[in-house]
């Protein structure tokens, strides 16, 4: 039977393939201990739920907890009309969660009359709490789906109101809410769809520091795992790494690209039993042209928050350098979504996405732009099933000069780079990709790896600041080609002089074959 890789979370549960999360576990179960209440809040797919599940089966092992597992999605909306509404499904879900793990408390619940308001839930709470005699600690995931709601705010309140009084009234031990948002800074809705406010009715929670990303060591063992079971060999600390590089750590982009390699690559490999750095390309490859829920909510939080997607793409096309300022409400979705990591300076959380949005931005303007006849990919094959990439170039010179005359100068000093990676798109399309670095200075420059089948072409993109700056720039892609072993590259320069030149020429510098052109 063919053996699937479950890609919801941090590991593989039918192959029990984990990754390391020991370090994470243990500072999240530090807070329970302490009895904090707190909010787990990190983008979708990024390994709450796994880490839930652990802890709750640890709390079960440990006769002083009692931990309670709830969630709230698909809950009929009637339940969130009134607060006596809610807090009887709230007691109703208790009684079903009881019947399963501690029979007696469900007894004890079904024998109380049903709450008529959120002060009898607080009551019931308490009396839980004495007949349980035990630290109770819930744990609520995708609270998300209740957050725009007044009852499930007023219940919170009226937990954060327990938890004030705490000793005097007994109350859950601890509160656990996992979800996308960080409760203290949802906007909730209230009953009028006109009003909304920021409410704090979790300010008695704790910051949650844990990053649920996966390091290169943490990596590590679910491969170490794979090959154990399965008689598989690879170097594992360059493949850990290779993962890494290509998500930071995002655990559904890891599960992801190991899954698809399982299951779509090493099946067609005449060599079944490795894996090698470039079977992890072929999956990333792979991965960037399928569809997917991660990929789905990434693109709809960026088309349903066009602040968020213009800084966006300033940031992938133009290198634009952005402070981290958790205030400003435009950066914060980007972290809450997971499309922004924060190191001094906000950048694309990972490559993949980083790559997928930039191939999104330069499709919509391929729609909108007819270069048919300039790019046919046949056009550019050599006999060895290269690519002639000078002529790539040219071509893209002669397109832009033919089509796109003065009055489209400031359309074309905004989109000159996303119009390259549109021209190019097909050329490279179903046998290879492009993946770009920004390269942060004065030049702005943007440097493009183009792969097509076994072969790849550097391509640096830049303005003209004059000469001082290009021989600057012709250092800078030396350096580059060195890095990736290539002894020549190209340089895609737009002048915006009145006087274009349209000119091209083949640069040596210091032994490196740059092929040179100017649009």
């Amino acid at each position: 039977m063919k053996k699937k890789f479950n890609t919801t979370g941090t590991c593989f549960p039918k192959l029990h393939y984990m990754m390391n999360n020991t370090n994470k576990f243990v500072e999240v179960m530090e807070l329970i201990e302490l009895g904090e209440y707190f909010s787990m809040h990190h983008p979708r797919q990024f390994g709450k739920t796994t880490m839930i599940e652990t802890l709750v089966n640890a709390l079960q092992k440990r006769e002083e907890y009692l931990p309670i597992r709830l969630n709230f999605q698909g809950i009929d909306s009637k339940w969130h009309e009134s607060d006596e509404a809610f807090g009887q499904m709230f007691i109703k879900e208790l009684i079903r969660y009881f019947k399963i793990t501690r029979s007696p408390l469900a007894t004890f619940l079904k024998e109380n009359p049903a709450p008529n308001d959120l002060n009898d839930v607080s009551d019931l709470i308490s009396d839980l709490v004495i007949e349980a005699q035990s630290k109770v600690v819930v744990l609520i995931d995708e609270v998300d789906a209740s957050s725009n709601y007044a009852a499930f705010v007023n219940f919170l309140t009226m937990l954060r109101n327990k938890y004030l009084i705490r000793g005097n009234a007994p109350t859950f031990y601890s509160v656990v809410l996992v979800g996308v948002h960080d409760i203290k800074n949802l906007k909730f809705k209230l009953r009028n769809p006109e009003e909304a406010q920021y409410n704090s009715p979790w300010n008695i929670a704790v910051d949650f520091k844990v990053d649920l990303s996966f390091n290169p060591k943490e990596i590590a063992p679910m491969l170490e795992q794979y090959t154990e079971a399965e008689g598989v060999q690879m170097d594992i600390p360059a493949i850990a790494e290779r993962l890494h590089y290509h998500t930071s750590g995002y655990p559904f982009l890891i599960s992801k690209i190991c899954k698809d390699l399982v299951e779509d690559i090493l099946p067609y490999k005449k060599d079944k039993t490795t894996w090698t750095l470039d079977d992890v390309e072929a999956s990333v490859r792979l991965l960037l042209k399928q569809n997917n829920t991660n990929f789905d909510s990434l693109f709809g939080n960026l088309e349903n928050h066009k602040d968020l997607y213009d800084l966006t793409a300033r940031i992938i096309l133009d290198g634009a350098e952005i402070g981290f300022n958790q205030y400003n409400p435009t950066i914060y979705k980007g972290i809450l979504y997971g499309i922004f990591k924060r190191n001094g300076k906000i950048r694309i959380h990972n490559r993949i996405y980083e790559q997928l949005i930039y191939s999104y931005l330069s499709s919509k303007v391929e729609t909108a732009t007819n270069a048919d006849g300039y790019n046919v990919s046949t056009q550019f094959l050599l006999e060895d099933g290269s690519l002639d990439f000078k002529l790539v170039l040219l071509r893209f010179q002669q397109f832009l000069k033919e089509e796109y005359s003065d009055r489209d100068q400031k359309f074309l000093e905004r989109q000159w780079r996303l119009l390259f990676l549109a021209f190019i798109r097909p050329i490279v399309n179903g046998e290879g990709y492009t993946f770009k670095e920004v390269q942060v200075s004065q030049e702005r420059r943007l440097d493009v790896v183009v792969t097509y089948l076994q072969y790849r072409y550097i391509v640096e993109l830049k303005r003209w600041y004059g000469g001082q700056y290009h021989d600057k720039g012709l250092d800078q892609l030396h350096d580059y080609l060195e890095l990736h072993g290539l002894d020549s590259g190209y340089l895609l320069i737009f002048d915006e002089r009145k006087q274009q030149t349209w000119s091209s020429k083949m640069i040596i510098h210091k032994g490196k074959s740059i092929f040179t052109v100017w649009v």
